[in-house]
């Protein structure tokens, strides 16, 4: 450590960083501050640290050779001695250009998860309008054919519709010659009564009946209208005509309905019990007349 020893000088007045004042003469110094003694003949317990001394006092202090090399390093330059700053410049830099918004559709035709989600989109079209042609008993080709040129809005005109059902094929008497009372009860209901009634007309036995699938649309309106006698108690043609329905899988003996869904029928069976069979599978539905 460097001591430097003073001998007789005249006293200093030293202004700290906090505003207060020393007054005294100085004794010794070194890297660490300096030792000032106080008027009285009093030492200063500890050194002065030069951090603690002002800027104007420091400054002062460098008119002192011997003190200067330690002053220096904590005078802060003025603005006027600082380095001028560096000036920024901002380069030019390349802009990838941000791709256009485009409209919801124009975004999934521009992109393939956008035409496998139209796809996907146009099947359901299709799907639904297949199954409202079970419901409104329309022929599938022609509900699917709108829809494939109208899609949604198809199905929807057809689903506003009201249920399409296929009258029973009326018998014809072709024995009868025209002009006879057998062509007149072909003309209206009316006739057919006063016919059935007359002495003149023998009476008819009843003949079976089939309704296949092509000829008739087999759904719930279906069963539940052409069938009601099946229903329940038996009633009506259920106490005259025995049921049998062939399906692609199988043939069942029908003893009554038990219960008709939007797409299947649960059906008394003899041979198996009761047996669940969607409408879609009926490929046939006979009425054989009961032998006496």
């Amino acid at each position: 450590m460097l001591v430097v020893a003073f001998g007789a000088v005249a006293a200093e007045t030293l202004t700290l960083t906090d505003g207060a004042t020393l007054s005294g003469e100085l004794i010794k110094s070194d890297d660490n501050g300096l030792m000032l003694r106080l008027p009285g003949e009093v030492y200063a317990t500890t050194n002065v640290s030069w951090s603690h001394l002002s800027q104007e006092t420091l400054k002062q202090l460098t008119a002192n050779p011997k003190l200067k090399a330690y002053v220096e390093v904590f005078i802060e330059p003025d603005a006027s001695q600082r380095p001028p700053k560096p000036e920024i410049k901002v380069n030019a830099v390349t802009r990838l250009d941000r791709p256009a918004n485009p409209s919801l559709f124009g975004g999934l035709v521009g992109s393939p998860v956008g035409w496998f989600i139209l796809l996907v989109l146009y099947a359901a079209n299709l799907y639904a309008a297949f199954e409202v042609s079970l419901i409104r008993a329309r022929p599938a080709l022609q509900v699917m054919g709108l829809a494939a040129v109208l899609p949604v809005i198809g199905p929807v005109i057809f689903l506003a519709l009201p249920i399409k059902v296929n009258a029973p094929p009326q018998e014809k008497d072709f024995d009868a010659p025209a002009g006879t009372a057998g062509a007149a009860a072909q003309r209206s209901p009316e006739e057919i009564q006063i016919v059935e009634a007359s002495w003149r007309q023998e009476e008819k036995k009843p003949e079976a009946q089939v309704f296949a699938r092509g000829k008739f649309t087999f759904n719930k309106r279906f069963v539940e209208t052409k069938f009601a006698g099946y229903l329940g108690a038996p009633l009506g043609d259920a106490l005259k005509f025995s049921m049998s329905v062939k399906t692609s899988s199988a043939q069942f003996d029908v003893e009554r309905i038990m219960q008709v869904a939007a797409s299947d029928v649960i059906f008394e069976t003899v041979q198996s019990g009761q047996v669940t069979v969607p409408l879609a599978d009926i490929l046939e539905i006979k009425l054989t007349p009961k032998t006496a």
